[in-house]
């Protein structure tokens, strides 16, 4: 991000910009009269702005089967950092700290001369294109944008990193989201994979696998628990980040995505401290749900309240259906009714007349009356109109 030029653009730059974003609500390439008209500029002033964003590749412009121009990924950073930076967030861009399968991560400064993250998703890179088969975000649309899609990914992990700071899991602390950009805590530390040498890996990784399971107990699974995600200071106070993949233990696939974490934990410390561990955890005999994590933020595969009441009452039922089964076995069998009772029975059912609540004739018709005469005003006053003219006539 090259910040002089986020701080020299001028007003009618910042209305361009903002006019291609809304125009790709509806629009893969936004031709020039609709820039116009939502940026409200004149069409030489509106070509003047468009060329000068195109020279900072803020924008792009394609011209072969349709003319018009989208959003680049840098044009979409600067609306976000324009944010920021007007709600007082942060102060100045220092540097790029890393670069991810799907995210790119930056250092900055806020109005207090304290480090901070922003972290701005990038889906669809050569990295990560296979969004269908590893996340829900589509869904069933047929067609979609990769920076809507960024921008969905943001405010889900902004999601869960909220709501698993607010329950005590260390996880950095979220400040702010606008559009597909994160800003939270900086932590002074390493990911586990950059850690050359450490003090106690048998405590750390007792520690890593009580977080598993207490995930597991809220609800959720990471999904991607392994040591590029999991970040050390020099403390070695252990740190969780990325979290957009996270599932619920309602999920179908929830039993395999929580043995990869455990596996790849494990695999880690035995491959690079040659520790053994004989006794693996597993999702449906070590774990009891405490707190319904899943259902709050909505997490992939959860199941809505209604559909846990539904599952046990089904449950219930079926332990009942098979109790009383079980007595009916047990117990000597009724007779069927003869055909004579059966008559009799019959014969003692009330009429429909007399079924409580049934409306006489006489009401029904009064009632039919009273609607054809608040339906019809105008034919009552047309006959009577006729027959004044008859009067009139002999």
């Amino acid at each position: 991000l090259d910040k002089n030029t986020l701080f020299f653009l001028s007003p009618e730059d910042w209305r361009v910009l903002l006019a291609i974003e809304m125009g790709m609500k509806n629009h893969e390439l936004v031709p020039v009269p609709l820039i116009e008209s939502i940026a409200g500029l004149k069409r030489s002033n509106c070509y003047t702005t468009l060329q000068n964003l195109l020279k900072h590749k803020l924008i792009a412009h394609n011209g072969k089967k349709y003319d018009g121009y989208n959003l680049t990924y840098p044009g979409y950073d600067y609306l976000a950092l324009k944010v920021f930076f007007k709600r007082g967030v942060i102060s100045n861009i220092c540097y790029k700290i890393g670069v991810g399968k799907e995210s790119d991560i930056y250092c900055c400064l806020d109005p207090d001369e304290n480090p901070v993250v922003i972290k701005f998703t990038r889906l669809g890179r050569t990295s990560f294109k296979a969004i269908k088969s590893k996340r829900d975000y589509i869904k069933g649309r047929t067609s979609y944008n990769w920076l809507y899609l960024s921008r969905l990914s943001a405010v889900k992990e902004y999601a869960f990193m909220t709501a698993l700071h607010k329950h005590g899991f260390p996880t950095p602390r979220p400040i702010e989201w606008n559009r597909h950009a994160i800003v939270m805590s900086y932590i002074d530390g390493y990911t586990m994979r950059n850690v050359s040498q450490m003090m106690h890996p048998k405590t750390i990784y007792t520690k890593l696998i009580k977080m598993i399971l207490s995930f597991a107990e809220h609800g959720l699974i990471h999904s991607d628990f392994n040591e590029f995600n999991i970040m050390l200071d020099e403390e070695e106070n252990y740190y969780v980040i990325d979290f957009p993949q996270m599932v619920s233990t309602s999920h179908p696939n929830a039993e395999f995505y929580f043995d990869r974490d455990v596996e790849c934990i494990q695999t880690f410390f035995e491959r690079k401290y040659g520790i053994k561990f004989e006794e693996v955890p597993k999702l449906g005999e070590d774990v009891e749900k405490k707190v319904d994590l899943d259902v709050e933020i909505k997490a992939s595969g959860f199941l809505p309240k209604e559909s846990v009441k539904d599952l046990h009452l089904l449950e219930g039922i079926g332990d009942n259906n098979a109790a009383e089964e079980e007595e009916v076995g047990e117990e000597e069998v009724e007779e069927p009714m003869s055909d004579e009772d059966q008559n009799e029975n019959e014969g003692e059912q009330p009429e429909l007349g007399d079924v409580e609540g049934q409306i006489d004739e006489e009401e029904a018709k009064a009632m039919l009356k009273i609607e054809k005469e608040d339906e019809d005003p105008q034919d009552s006053d047309e006959d009577e109109d006729e027959d004044e003219v008859e009067d009139e006539e002999e």
